[in-house]
Order: structure tokens, then sequence, then C-alpha cells
């Protein structure tokens, strides 16, 4: 793929770890600032991603309430871990 200049300032703690690592796996700053930008956008779109499915599954009203969730919680690690609790709030018909 073809690439473009860009420049960005660095504070100088910064841009010396960043030096650092580049020593360590021998590989260029830049490829390092490219991967860590793209992990960085990546990681955003996944979290974009995960509150428009949210938002989906909320405007079809059905949700698990507080008491059920803490109970389901609560249980982990314990020898009567819970499944996860099923949604027990529904819409009401008008």
């Amino acid at each position: 793929m073809p690439t473009v200049p860009f420049s960005l300032r660095l504070e100088t703690e910064l841009k010396e770890r960043l030096r650092e690592e580049a020593c360590r796996t021998e590989r260029s700053e830049s490829y390092l600032a490219q991967k860590a930008i793209e992990a960085m956008l990546d990681a955003r779109q996944v979290k974009r991603d995960a509150i428009s499915d949210a938002l989906k599954e909320a405007d079809k009203g059905a949700f698990i309430s507080q008491s059920a969730m803490h109970d389901w919680v609560n249980s982990w690690g314990s020898s009567k871990e819970l499944a996860a609790p099923d949604p027990d709030i529904f819409p009401t018909k008008s």
C-alpha cells in the first residue's frame, strides 16, 4: 500500500521510548508509530461498533434487571456460578 509523509510532535520521553522500542525490535520508529496508530483506530472502531450494537439491542426494549445482573456477577468464581442471565424486563404495551 502506498504511503504518504506525515509529521507530528512527540513529548521527549515518548520519542525516546519509541526509539528504544525500535532498536529492541529492529523496526523503524515510523513503522512502530504507524502500527500504534492503526491499533488505536481499530480499537476505537471496535468500541463504536459495540456501542452501536448495544443501542440496537436497547431499542428492542428487553433488558436484564439490576438484581439479576448483580446475582450473576456475584456468583463469578464461586462453586455455584450462575449462567449469564436472560432479559427479564420487557417493554409494556400501551
